[in-house]
């Protein structure tokens, strides 16, 4: 699964990932910090995941709480927020709506 595809999947139906087309043709080129500058706090939060860069996902997680006036302290609070967890393995179809 791309990046782009990744960021704005909306859900899952077997091993479809579906895609919020519009938003991918509009925001899917961003970086991370554009994307929270945009106020696109899930697929920022997605694209530090899929990075896997520790310092990207500290970035989320301070301009969400400092936008949002939150407290939350660790990746695995955004994970139950966004309810977004690891890209799952078995995806082989993406159907963009």
């Amino acid at each position: 699964m791309r990046r782009e595809d990744y960021i704005f999947t909306v859900g899952y139906d077997g091993d479809t990932a579906i895609v919020d087309g519009k938003a991918k043709r509009r925001y899917g080129k961003l970086k991370t910090a554009e994307l929270l500058e945009a106020g696109l706090f899930k697929p920022a939060f997605c694209s530090a995941l899929f990075s896997g860069d520790k310092q990207e996902i500290a970035l989320v997680i301070e301009a969400y709480n400092r936008g949002e006036n939150t407290a939350y302290s660790s990746e695995d609070d955004l994970k139950r927020l966004f309810g977004v967890y690891e890209m799952p393995g078995d995806i082989t179809k993406i159907k963009v709506l």
